[in-house]
């Protein structure tokens, strides 16, 4: 009875079971690569506010431009006077900061 009972099992799994697994996770896999309409609209949403938004940063840096030629240097990194006016505020939060630290304990 097992000798028979085992291969019909194993059969059924091999070529029914197996199979329908297979495909039933492909079409899965097929139909979620696909946008949904709500998908494409919210992308679309998206680039327009997008669009927007470097439309006011244009304006914004033509304003500055036309107020300030030179805002663009003063801006970078390293070049300004501001950077070395904070740094002693840097310094003195940071040595507050480890003494409520040390408090604490």
């Amino acid at each position: 009875m097992e000798a028979i009972f085992v291969p019909a099992i194993v059969m059924g799994i091999l070529f029914l079971a197996l199979p329908w697994l297979i495909f039933h996770y492909v079409t899965k896999w097929k139909t979620a690569k696909t946008m949904t309409g709500a998908d494409e609209k919210f992308l679309d949403e998206l680039h327009d506010a997008a669009r927007r938004l470097d439309d006011r940063l244009c304006s914004i840096e033509r304003i500055m431009t036309a107020e300030n030629p030179t805002w663009r240097q003063n801006c970078l990194p390293g070049t300004g006077s501001r950077e070395s006016a904070l740094l002693p505020d840097i310094d003195d939060l940071s040595r507050r900061t480890e003494r409520l630290l040390s408090d604490r304990k």
